[in-house]
């Protein structure tokens, strides 16, 4: 496997370049609707085109996106997310406590914007969707009881499924009657109830 398949693992020094609002929006831009430069950035986000400049040229420093050489001009660069997944560490008893402050940032922003993009999805009125998209979309939640061992089996399967859609719709992205969509998968323990404890 290549770095890009296992995904790259955010060291302290990315979470740390990443750990400001601004820059995680920024990034999760360039990963829903492809390049940007600054100016088109400042136009969504609704910030001055000097300070995304700022924001991307950090996040560039510690290699979270690339300029896109051959497009643009002096004046109007084009930057991009190179592709494959990332992992985001949460904080973690091992790291520094500026390193564990960056991590709280950086994955409390990923996932507030994760379900403000939810909530939209869901609150969209059904003029704005085409009706072809109307009923394409699933949002489900199931309960199991699962033994941590069949939990890792049934997130080992669930990444394996991902990873073959990735894989076969690879390079639609100028195709006619293609979307971004997002694709969600999630897995986690809930916290033990008492009545559960008391029972154990």
């Amino acid at each position: 496997m290549t770095e890009n398949e296992e995904g790259r693992t955010l060291d302290a020094g990315a979470l740390k370049a990443l750990a400001h609002p601004l820059r995680v929006r920024i990034y999760d831009l360039l990963s829903e609707r492809g390049p940007q430069t600054a100016s088109t950035l400042a136009a969504i986000i609704g910030e001055t085109s000097g300070a995304t400049s700022y924001h991307l040229r950090a996040l560039a420093a510690k290699d979270l996106i690339r300029e896109i050489p051959d497009r643009g001009t002096a004046r109007e660069r084009w930057w991009e997310r190179p592709k494959g997944r990332i992992n985001l560490p949460g904080p973690d008893d091992s790291m520094s406590p500026a390193g564990r402050a960056a991590a709280e940032i950086v994955t409390s922003e990923f996932f507030r914007l994760r379900h403000q993009s939810l909530m939209e999805y869901l609150n969209r009125p059904t003029s704005e969707q085409p009706e072809e998209w109307r009923d394409a979309g699933l949002v489900m939640t199931t309960m199991l009881d699962l033994t941590p061992e069949q939990m890792l089996e049934v997130r080992r399967e669930l990444s394996e499924l991902v990873d073959a859609m990735v894989e076969r719709y690879r390079g639609q992205e100028s195709q006619p009657d293609t979307r971004r969509v997002s694709l969600r998968a999630e897995i986690f323990d809930l916290p033990v109830s008492t009545e559960k404890e008391n029972r154990s």
